[in-house]
């Protein structure tokens, strides 16, 4: 066997190592904060070195510090910074603009038909309450009435 071949073969089962070391992490970021922090807690509770290692290991890449998977995906731009940035094509953006300025109004005119509704429910329920209230003091009065006449 050549030294090339024992190099393959002995490299071969670090690269899966790491690879799934690498896949762990990143299923872990993409389920954010809370499964680094349970994770941690799971290793202390049924293995301590390991939910140690964990917590040191979030600690020292400032997992627990900040949000580890967003802010390094999105090179700590929010989204609405991207949406609000020239393209520098002039056509484009003037589009843009008022495409955002439809949804806009279109999301004010839908809080205003949310808040209609609600008004039109909580009226609704106070109706039903008072009618209800009435219908009770009826039935109070004719019982007292009966009894009055007895």
């Amino acid at each position: 066997m050549t030294t090339a071949a024992t190099e393959v073969q002995m490299t071969a089962p670090r690269a899966s190592r790491q690879n799934w070391f690498a896949r762990s992490e990143a299923w872990l970021d993409s389920k954010g904060k809370g499964a680094w922090i349970a994770a941690a807690v799971l290793g202390l509770v049924f293995f301590w070195p390991v939910g140690l290692a964990l917590l040191a290991y979030m600690i020292w890449s400032k997992r627990m510090f900040g949000d580890c998977s967003k802010s390094r995906r999105s090179g700590g731009h929010s989204a609405r910074w991207n949406a609000m940035k020239p393209s520098g094509n002039s056509a484009f953006d003037a589009y843009k603009e008022d495409t955002l300025r439809r949804l806009q109004e279109e999301q004010e005119n839908f809080e205003a038909f949310l808040e209609r509704l609600r008004a039109a429910k909580d009226k609704a329920e106070f109706d039903e309450f008072m009618e209800d209230r009435a219908k009770e003091a009826a039935t109070a009065r004719e019982e007292r009435d009966e009894k009055e006449d007895a």
